[in-house]
């Protein structure tokens, strides 16, 4: 077998494994084990990049392998934590999504600020607390923390405030003993909704602060 065929059966495979994904498993706080999942994109991802930059038959299985294992026990890791975090974490309004690469936890700004205000409510900072124990529980990741608004009012006030928001948050992370080195903090505005802004119900989506984990590859 030439090496395209194998890198674009690889890359088929890729995109199979992921194309076959249960539509369930986009349920924010349903448990659904992404293990088996990272290990197999892994695999063939692993396979993949050894075989493009010259690899024989052996190192590509041996980068399957080590790119499965890998990919394992990052998929076990997110598994874990998102069922910790779900299982400590009181607010139902609180959502934790494990995408089986990272972990995101959406704090919607209706219970977590005051309107226009980026002081994080009291009555949130032992939720932001719980968060920053998990990561510390889990220190093999970096953290993103993102604000969002909705299309309301001005868009660069909106920014400003929402970059002001993630870093309110970043600032609790923090004390809570997560390392400065593994947070970043970043403004998004309304740039990136995830649903309309022509209704009340998609507007009260979009207004939010997400602590993104992201699992560290080496």
């Amino acid at each position: 077998m030439t090496r395209k065929l194998t890198v674009a059966l690889l890359l088929g495979g890729a995109v199979a494994v992921a194309g076959c994904t249960d539509p369930a498993l986009l349920d924010p706080n349903a448990d659904h084990s992404k293990a088996q999942q990272g290990a197999l994109l892994g695999g063939v991802l692993g396979a993949g990049v050894t075989a493009v930059t010259g690899g024989g038959g052996k190192n590509i299985a041996l980068a399957a392998a080590a790119g499965a294992v890998a990919g394992g026990l990052i998929g076990n890791q997110l598994d874990k934590q998102a069922a910790e975090l779900r299982a400590q974490l009181a607010n139902d309004g609180i959502t934790v999504t494990n995408t089986g690469e990272q972990l995101v936890v959406s704090l919607p700004q209706d219970i977590t600020f005051d309107t226009d205000s980026y002081t994080v409510r009291p009555s949130l900072r032992s939720e932001v607390g719980k968060v920053a124990d998990n990561l510390v529980r889990y220190p093999n990741s970096s953290v993103q923390v993102i604000g969002h608004t909705d299309n309301q009012g001005d868009a660069t006030y909106n920014f400003g405030l929402s970059q002001r928001r993630a870093g309110a948050v970043a600032d609790l992370l923090q004390a809570g003993g997560v390392g400065y080195g593994r947070l970043q903090t970043i403004g998004r505005g309304e740039e990136q909704p995830v649903a309309s802004n022509l209704t009340p119900e998609g507007r009260a989506q979009n207004r939010r602060v997400e602590i993104v984990v992201i699992p560290n590859q080496g």
